[in-house]
């Protein structure tokens, strides 16, 4: 055998020494030396790719693969020279129509797609992102398909993991919300002027509770301004057609979604009891922008009573204004128009990325 017909395997590490030790006349594929160009060029390609690939070719599906594809059959028998079907007869059943397409000349690709497989003595779920593609010939005749696979087992363990933490946390966080709110009831439950303030509190309490559920519900902490104003008018806004929201999606770190979520709640209160919601005619227009320098939030209300400024600024004030201005980084106010109240947060775009 000639080192030109064999030039094909040259860098293909440790799978290429592999490939030539197999007596490939006592198969399908026949003598080696003798593989049509096709076949070359496709081992050729998949030996030299750093990336998991491996080759199937023939209707025998006869298997070659690269060095990175060996992590992904663990412990399995050499597959080289073996059929892809017998490699992985215990998930041929859902990945044999796959292989079918790709020979059919369909390519599939499927990202963190489940399977069952045993590579170490029993069977595991798996998770894989893959594609199979079809391999032609010079004549545009399909003689195999290519395997380009990557493991996504962990990535996906970790995610679930995660998601069951989230979940108890955001569980445990509601529950916490309750019995706060049932202590603070017990406790400041009496006159009517009482009642109100303990109304406030039970409200600003419960948005807390909601962004913190809605932070933790997801796989990191972190949400989107759309998804933060649904979640906080939903529970509170009965004609959702009076509020308008418009914008770009945005996401928000943790700090901010909260500063957020609990001025969104004041502003909601405000104008359900004396704003722009109170009346049947009144209407609210929350929109945001983000450039590549600037960030702008806006609240504004319209026709609803006529707004005066108030004497005296409270708690619900200073927490839309101070405490948003410091999650943001930026500047945050209440304008007391005659025609509606507006609200506005301006920061800088690198102060949502840190």
């Amino acid at each position: 055998m000639s080192d030109d017909s064999l030039a094909f395997l040259v860098g293909g590490g440790d799978s290429a020494v592999t490939i030539r030790s197999v007596d490939w006349s006592k198969t399908k594929l026949g003598a080696i030396e003798d593989w049509p160009p096709a076949l070359k060029t496709a081992v050729g390609l998949m030996i030299s790719s750093s990336f998991p690939k491996a080759l199937v070719w023939g209707p025998d599906m006869i298997t070659l693969h690269n060095d990175a594809f060996k992590p992904i059959l663990g412990d399995k028998p050499n597959a080289i020279g073996r059929s892809f079907r017998e490699v992985w007869a215990e998930a041929w059943e859902v990945i044999g129509p796959i292989a079918d397409k790709a020979y059919a000349g369909e390519p599939t690709f499927i990202e963190n797609f489940p399977l069952v497989v045993n590579r170490h003595g029993f069977d595991e779920q798996a998770y894989f992102t893959f594609c199979y593609s079809p391999v032609r010939d010079e004549r545009g005749v399909v003689l195999g398909m290519m395997d380009t696979v990557i493991e996504t087992t962990e990535t996906i363990r970790t995610q679930q993991q995660v998601a069951a933490v989230n979940g108890e946390l955001q569980h445990r966080m509601r529950n916490l919300v309750a019995m706060v709110s049932a202590l603070a009831g017990q406790t400041f439950r009496g006159e009517q002027s009482v009642d109100e303030k303990l109304q406030i509190f039970q409200d600003r309490l419960r948005a807390l509770g909601e962004a913190q559920a809605l932070l933790v519900s997801g796989n990191h902490p972190d949400t989107t301004i759309d998804r933060l104003i649904e979640t906080v008018l939903s529970q509170r806004i009965l004609e959702p057609e009076r509020i308008q929201a418009s914008g770009p999606r945005v996401s928000l770190h943790g700090r901010q979604a909260l500063a957020l979520s609990l001025a969104l709640n004041e502003l909601l209160t405000n104008a359900i009891k004396y704003g722009a919601l109170s009346n049947d005619a009144g209407r609210i227009v929350i929109e945001w922008d983000r450039t590549s320098e600037c960030f702008h939030f806006r609240w504004r209300e319209r026709g609803g009573p006529r707004v005066d400024v108030p004497t005296r600024r409270g708690f619900g004030s200073k927490l839309i204004e101070r405490f948003v201005a410091t999650d943001f980084r930026g500047e945050a106010k209440v304008d007391y128009l005659p025609q509606g109240i507006e609200y506005s947060i301006v920061s800088s775009a690198a102060a949502l990325d840190d």
